[in-house]
């Protein structure tokens, strides 16, 4: 497979979550540096600008509003919904490509999908945070049956927040079998899976091939192993071997994922030869 067709494969992979730890890029730099990520040629990978509600104010001082801003705006929860949208659409001078959502303590999963049903316009992607544990195949139950996508935490500034292997699996396989599509946030910040300090870090490339064997009926062990997989050879060689078509169908279940930094995913690609400059330069 050539680079050109994995530059479709990674088309609007890259959320940008600058302004999020580890990186906390401050906002003025967050968002210049977004703008000059449009003008590459790695631009197509790029997902919208991920801001948190609370800091909406922040992001009108240093954005002008001339030009659109790709935003997709993180809440605590579904409450305020409706003024939320209507700020964040006149700061960002766009229709907000996602919003992503947290399930408060407490609140029972139908009465948020209810507000979220009475705010959010239908056109717009909504991904609510499914918690780790027992919780996880009820929500994505009740999800399979809306509008509304999944988001699954794979990482964190501790090392308790990266899910081990197997538990990523099962998140995958529940997602994929119910057709709940669903992006990453935290922990994703290289190709393939390695050990970054006392961290266990999945690579978003073991995550992507894992989606597609779990398209494929592969079980909970084999889809595992695809996330313990370590040899960038040896991933690189999986991702080249598989049909293309399989990996537009994974893409269309994993849907993105958040990075802190754009740099990281596209000089990973780039050095294992699965994008090129030169060549992304002529599409």
């Amino acid at each position: 497979m050539t680079s050109s067709v994995f530059a479709d494969v990674f088309e609007t992979f890259f959320d940008d979550a600058a302004v999020f730890p580890p990186g906390n890029m401050p906002m003025p730099q967050a968002v210049t540096d977004h703008g000059s990520h449009h003008r590459t040629w790695y631009a197509p990978t790029l997902g919208p600008f991920v801001c948190p509600a609370e800091r909406l104010n922040e992001l009108r001082t240093v954005w002008d509003g001339r030009r659109p801003l790709p935003l997709s705006l993180l809440l605590p929860g579904p409450a305020g919904l409706t003024a939320l949208l209507q700020q964040a659409e006149r700061i960002s001078a766009s229709p907000l490509k996602a919003v992503e959502v947290a399930l408060p303590v407490g609140m029972p999963l139908a009465e948020a999908l209810r507000m979220l049903d009475d705010q959010l316009p239908e056109d717009v992607p909504c991904y609510l945070e499914v918690p780790r544990g027992a919780q996880q195949d009820s929500v994505l139950d009740t999800l399979a049956a809306t509008r509304y996508r999944a988001k699954f935490r794979t990482g964190g500034t501790e090392p308790e927040a990266h899910p081990d292997e197997w538990e990523l699996a099962q998140a995958i396989l529940s997602a994929v079998r119910r057709g709940v599509p669903f992006k990453c946030t935290a922990g994703l910040h290289h190709a393939v899976r390695h050990t970054d300090g006392v961290l266990e870090q999945h690579g978003f490339l073991n995550v992507l091939l894992a989606t597609a064997a779990a398209a494929d009926g592969a079980d909970r062990g084999d889809v595992a192993a695809v996330l313990a997989q370590r040899s960038s050879q040896e991933v690189t060689r999986q991702i080249r071997s598989v049909d293309p078509r399989r990996l537009m169908v994974a893409r269309a279940c994993f849907v993105s994922f958040g990075t802190c930094s754009i740099f990281d995913p596209i000089t990973d690609l780039v050095a294992l030869n699965l994008m090129h400059p030169l060549e992304e330069k002529n599409r």
